[in-house]
């Protein structure tokens, strides 16, 4: 069983940063493929950007290429989620999900874990 704790959320003006941490347990950090969605009201879920276990790169959607940028500590067992240039429609609940092993996936539906969501508000 893998435990995810998301965190990091909060309010920002237009053009500020936030950074979101996922710490997780109960598995070899290495051996998760981890990834961040969002949700903002009314909304789909909505993939953001990964780690690419196999590739050890990451990936991203084309509304955050550029602004956003992940990395992941393995000693502390957490991965990040660096947001910079942030936008009113950046506001969402930020969640960090992850599976064990698999490659690439913006699908919400393949990962099995998932965290509590962290809520991001920027303001205009």
């Amino acid at each position: 069983q893998v435990q995810l704790v998301d965190s990091g959320g909060g309010l920002v003006q237009a053009g500020g940063s936030l950074r979101l941490s996922c710490a997780a347990s109960g598995r070899t950090f290495s051996s998760l493929s981890m990834v961040w969605f969002r949700q903002a009201p009314g909304k789909e879920r909505e993939f953001v950007g990964g780690f690419s276990r196999s590739a050890s790169s990451t990936y991203y959607a084309d509304s955050v290429k550029g602004r956003f940028a992940i990395s992941r500590d393995v000693p502390k067992n957490t991965l990040y989620l660096q947001m910079s240039s942030l936008e009113p429609e950046d506001t969402a609940v930020y969640y960090c999900a992850a599976r064990v092993g698999g490659y690439e996936s913006s699908r919400p539906g393949d990962y099995n874990y998932w965290g509590q969501g962290t809520q991001v508000t920027v303001s205009s």
